[in-house]
């Protein structure tokens, strides 16, 4: 496991990963750990549920065709709609990301006020969709893409020929891992992961420390802490990140 994280108040802890990283392994395992975990893919489907409106924004927008008898989603059909229309695919995040992010921030609230010092969120699509410019902490969990496409055509029971474009469809993981503050190498056994993962909830908890009472008891403190966090930090990532394109 490699670590770039520093002695600051973390509170917001982002995680994110690739198709078949184990990203989702990483976030079962946190939250057995007592930490508690925001699945963004869980509020994702929440917030296209029958009745709500961004579904029927979907609806207006893609047609009628890829809503069920029964009123739901069907997500296959939307799927191969927007898989190779970038148009298309910006409109239905234009949609659905509001949604969820606002989502988000509520259940940020409800663990801040029950008293929660870490809060991880687990979003795949945390680079891209911006949500990571305001994480105190950012766990990408990484193997390499020949690793992910194995253990895509694995899980998927796929071809090659069908797992590669879904893979190269997706930001490389390692432009992600410029982004990261904690880095979980997850190319071996499950017991190695389980292993990095104990360690990287002993070094939050480390780091979250004691501050995190006084910002839960004096709210303005909380807000400027992250604030202040956020505003030192974004330039580091600028250059670990157009350092990481150069290399490319």
């Amino acid at each position: 496991m490699h670590t770039g994280l520093t002695n600051i108040t973390k509170y917001f802890v982002g995680l994110t990963g690739g198709i078949a990283t184990g990203k989702s392994t990483v976030s079962t395992l946190l939250s057995a750990s007592g930490i508690p975990v925001i699945d963004a893919d869980v509020l994702a489907r929440e917030a296209v549920a029958p009745g709500t409106h961004a579904l029927s924004q979907i609806a207006a927008f893609f047609g009628p065709e890829v809503i069920h008898p029964d009123g739901s989603l069907d997500r296959k059909k939307l799927g191969s709609v927007v898989f190779n229309d970038d148009t298309k695919r910006k409109k239905l995040n234009s949609i659905v990301h509001p949604a969820v992010t606002r989502a988000i921030l509520w259940h940020i609230l409800k663990f801040w006020i029950r008293g929660e010092r870490i809060c991880v969120v687990d979003v795949p699509l945390l680079i891209e969709g911006g949500l990571w410019r305001w994480m105190g902490c950012i766990i990408v969990v990484y193997c390499s893409a020949e690793i992910q496409l194995q253990r895509l055509m694995s899980r998927d029971n796929c071809s090659r020929a069908e797992a590669s474009p879904r893979l190269n469809s997706q930001l490389p993981i390692t432009s992600k891992i410029s982004y990261a503050d904690i880095v979980i190498d997850n190319s071996g056994t499950r017991s190695e992961l389980e292993d990095q993962v104990e360690l990287c909830v002993k070094r939050l908890k480390r780091v979250a420390g004691s501050t995190w009472v006084v910002s839960w008891l004096f709210p303005p403190f909380g807000l400027l802490s992250a604030g202040w966090t956020i505003l030192l930090r974004m330039p580091w990532r600028s250059r670990e990140r157009n350092g990481a394109r150069n290399e490319n």
